[in-house]
């Protein structure tokens, strides 16, 4: 009888052991393949967002200070599309709304208030990046529309029809990375002799800064 309870006592370890063993192996084999599935899905995320990069919507905003006289500061947003045809190089179209805030003049002896104006931009978008991150720089390219009163000033007689738009320029240069870029800029809308009062051009540009986000659209 002590020959058969030692007996079952082996076979019970010996089970016992075999059992533990096996779910510790199957353990493993777990948490390795789940570890593996982690990291496949890990390097799909950054693949996909590497490639998600190369079509992208880029939304900022804008300030400065106006030039030409007319007005005496800007703010505004920016919208664009943009495509990385290389590394290094994107196009694109560009639109947004700047505001131009008007101020009081002195033209021939008389004080008259400029209106404030508007310009949407309808724009090509070139950049350049060097790098990953870094420097960039690039311009927008188009037309401006010029919105607002129909007129330049409020002053009944010292005044003039406000131009429509004219030829749209945005250089830019900056610093950006994966998402965001920061940025100064130059921006004007030629108008030519549309909108002079007494003497005075009519000015629609602003020297200034910004910031921009850029959202992944797909490849």
């Amino acid at each position: 009888m002590e020959i058969v309870a030692a007996v079952a006592g082996i076979y019970s370890w010996h089970s016992f052991y075999n059992v533990s063993t096996i779910t510790k192996i199957s353990s493993m084999k777990m948490i390795k393949q789940t570890m593996m599935m982690a990291a496949m899905v890990t390097a799909g995320v950054l693949s996909a967002q590497s490639a998600n990069m190369n079509n992208m919507l880029k939304m900022g905003i804008n300030a400065g200070a106006a030039t030409g006289g007319n007005a005496s500061a800007s703010l505004g947003f920016d919208l664009a599309y943009q495509n990385l045809v290389t590394p290094g190089f994107g196009l694109g179209i560009a639109t947004g709304y700047n505001h131009f805030f008007g101020k009081e003049k002195t033209l021939n002896n008389v004080t008259v208030r400029i209106n404030d104006f508007g310009i949407v931009p309808v724009a090509a978008l070139v950049r350049f990046y060097p790098g990953q991150s870094g420097f960039y720089g690039g311009a927008d390219l188009g037309y401006g529309f010029i919105v607002g009163d129909e007129k330049v000033t409020n002053h009944p007689t010292v005044n003039a029809d406000r131009p429509d738009g004219g030829f749209y320029l945005k250089p830019e240069i900056g610093y950006h990375n994966r998402d965001w870029n920061f940025f100064i800029h130059f921006t004007k809308v030629f108008t030519g002799d549309k909108g002079k009062v007494e003497g005075q051009d009519y000015g629609a540009g602003s020297v200034g800064a910004g910031v921009g986000y850029n959202i992944p659209l797909g490849k």
